[in-house]
């Protein structure tokens, strides 16, 4: 028996018969509606790819490879329907497929978390060379703000031989990340903890604190575009100047920090703000794949005058 489907696009999707064309076909409509892309990918082209190639449980290191390939009736309208979600929900593609990609490392989300992005990810690949001289060495570890529990889950796999503490404000965000650490079977190296910042920390220290906490500034929350929207704004609102959080982490860090240890912390755009803040403190500023004013490094001395 023949196929029987029925296209959310309508007759426009006929002529659609291989990989390429429907990459074609959401490339153009991705850009015609303006979408935005900030979360994991950084334009039409790359997102529209990811979800094809999820659509069609395509390999993604190989999905040029099957650009010419034809399709059923069905595997087209699984694709388009992907496509039209996108579209008219104008959701994060993480939230459509349920999950995210910090390079290798695969993270199951949903709406009670921010979509994984961090430049914090990037850094961990050298293990804070040369802040840390012997990786083996470290025996503790914070993800404060941890949301999904992405890189709580990146640290524990950075510094193989420490106990990772995960905290996070928000249960919804806890249930996630719980569910991350037992996918990836580190339910024995990381602890999970509801905490506002430091405050349910007490007594507790750590060789590396890394954080990359709300620092979206009030100007910037209300000119949000709609992919933000869906995102918890629990986790993305930092007040006025997008530093309510941070300076509270200044302010309390070197009490959980051991004396070698550091304090690593991601702030968006913020470097202006923060070092008009604070003129004392000589930030470290990390070279990332997007610049040297996202991410700053202190080492506890830095911390505790």
């Amino acid at each position: 028996m023949a196929e029987v489907s029925v296209s959310p696009f309508g007759g426009e999707a006929d002529d659609l018969r291989t990989v390429r064309d429907l990459l074609r076909f959401a490339v153009s409509r991705f850009r015609e509606a303006e979408l935005f892309f900030g979360h994991g990918f950084t334009d039409a082209r790359h997102e529209a790819g990811y979800l094809i190639g999820w659509a069609l449980h395509l390999p993604h290191a190989t999905f040029d490879d099957w650009l010419d390939a034809r399709l059923t009736a069905t595997e087209r309208d699984r694709v388009l329907t992907l496509i039209e979600h996108r579209l008219t929900t104008r959701k994060p593609a993480a939230y459509l497929t349920g999950e995210a990609w910090l390079g290798e490392f695969r993270f199951t989300v949903d709406e009670r978390v921010l979509v994984p992005r961090s430049f914090i990810a990037d850094l961990l690949g050298d293990q804070f060379a040369p802040w840390v001289r012997e990786p083996d060495d470290v025996e503790s570890a914070l993800d404060l703000c941890t949301g999904s529990g992405c890189l709580a889950v990146l640290l524990a796999n950075a510094f193989s031989n420490a106990h990772v503490d995960a905290a996070d404000l928000s249960d919804d965000a806890l249930a996630v990340a719980r569910g991350n650490v037992d996918d990836h079977g580190l339910g024995d190296r990381i602890e999970l903890l509801k905490s506002d910042l430091f405050d349910a920390l007490a007594g507790r220290r750590y060789d590396v604190i890394v954080s990359n906490p709300p620092y979206v500034d009030a100007l910037s929350m209300a000119a949000l575009p709609a992919e933000y929207r869906h995102e918890p704004a629990l986790g993305l609102a930092a007040g006025n100047d997008g530093l309510d959080l941070v300076h509270r982490l200044l302010r309390d860090a070197h009490r959980h920090l051991t004396p070698s240890g550091i304090l690593v912390v991601e702030i968006g755009h913020n470097r202006d703000a923060l070092e008009a803040a604070c003129p004392d403190i000589a930030f470290t500023w990390l070279d990332t794949p997007a610049g040297d004013e996202y991410v700053f490094l202190l080492e506890r001395e830095q911390l505790a005058g």
